[in-house]
């Protein structure tokens, strides 16, 4: 191939990715507050609509079964699929609400999750349960955990496993259409809990006003909670034991960015360098270990909810009526 043809050849290729990145459709920006940010998100990052026209979308998950990911849209009761070759479709409608126990709002699933069996695991916030789909084919439910010493949960929200199964999981008011004061809520604290891997259920916190996101340190040693309420919005760290948690501490304060930007503290993820990307005020905090805050990928809306890819080189958002990624 001579000269001339190489360059043409180079020129059409670069012409044609350059001409695919424009016509992507993004929004939003990322703020950059320390230098510790280039290590997880490049100057060049854009954050890329992949879909849209939902009226809530949370709990992303990605599936490398179905080499897609997973998130809900938790007022219209539906599971929604996105991947690069179909784009979204419908998983599952109903994906919270089936109407086996009383409820004020018909509200969908929130956050997702797998077990150690590629299960997909849902926090039903209608249904007031967590539970299990047993078939990727089928619309079969089981119920993981449903009552604490006899009473219905409120709205379980978010979770995580560890990795000898044991699964943690949040469980505040928003499933009610009255919150706190709602005549069906029979728990009267909003609660943290854990459900062993061999079947026993334990309260952990119940003095959290909103406990929503929920995520395990990558040594398991700590429980990172987030409290979502308008009056002491920020983080909460627990050490972990045996029997429960100990010396609950607060590890990031949001009431300042809370004053300046509009969302709310709810799903957080555990980067492998132990760096945690939280949805907050402004869109997702980059927050290092120590607590820093290193800088926001600003989505422009509220966000609800992150999840990374299984390289952690995407980190995929549900933001409003968005789903969006952003590379790493």
């Amino acid at each position: 191939m001579n000269v001339i043809l190489k360059f043409l050849l180079a020129f059409v290729v670069g012409f044609s990715f350059a001409s695919l990145e424009a016509q992507k459709k993004t929004i939003g920006s990322v703020e950059r507050l320390s230098a510790e940010i280039e290590q997880f998100v490049p100057q060049d990052a854009i954050i890329e609509i992949l879909a849209e026209g939902f009226d809530w979308s949370e709990g992303p998950v990605w599936v490398e079964e179905l080499g897609a990911v997973l998130f809900s849209d938790v007022p219209n009761n539906t599971i929604y699929q996105w991947d690069e070759k179909k784009g979204l479709q419908v998983f599952r409608n109903p994906s919270g609400f089936t109407n086996i126990v009383p409820n004020s709002k018909e509200q969908g699933s929130n956050g997702l999750t797998l077990d150690a069996n590629n299960k997909l695991i849902i926090c039903m916030h209608g249904d007031r349960r967590i539970a299990r789909l047993d078939d990727w084919n089928k619309n079969d439910f089981t119920t993981v955990v449903g009552e604490f010493e006899g009473k219905l949960f409120n709205s379980p929200n978010d979770l995580v496993y560890s990795r000898n199964g044991d699964l943690y999981f949040t469980d505040p008011p928003y499933g009610f259409k009255n919150g706190d004061k709602d005549s069906l809520k029979q728990i009267p604290f909003n609660g943290v809990y854990k459900l062993s891997q061999a079947g026993k259920l334990s309260l952990l916190v119940k003095d959290l006003e909103r406990p929503n996101g929920i995520a395990l340190s990558n040594d398991e040693s700590i429980l990172y909670v987030t409290n979502s309420h308008a009056g002491n919005p920020g983080i909460m760290a627990y050490e972990l034991k045996a029997d429960g948690v100990s010396n609950g501490r607060l590890f990031f304060d949001g009431k300042a960015l809370s004053k300046k930007d509009k969302g709310s503290f709810d799903g957080l993820k555990i980067h492998p360098s132990g760096t945690i990307f939280t949805t907050g005020p402004g869109g997702v905090l980059v927050i290092n270990d120590k607590g820093t805050h290193l800088g926001t990928i600003r989505t422009e809306v509220r966000s609800a909810n992150c999840a990374f890819s299984p390289d952690f080189k995407t980190l995929y958002m549900t933001s409003d009526n968005y789903l969006t990624r952003i590379k790493l």
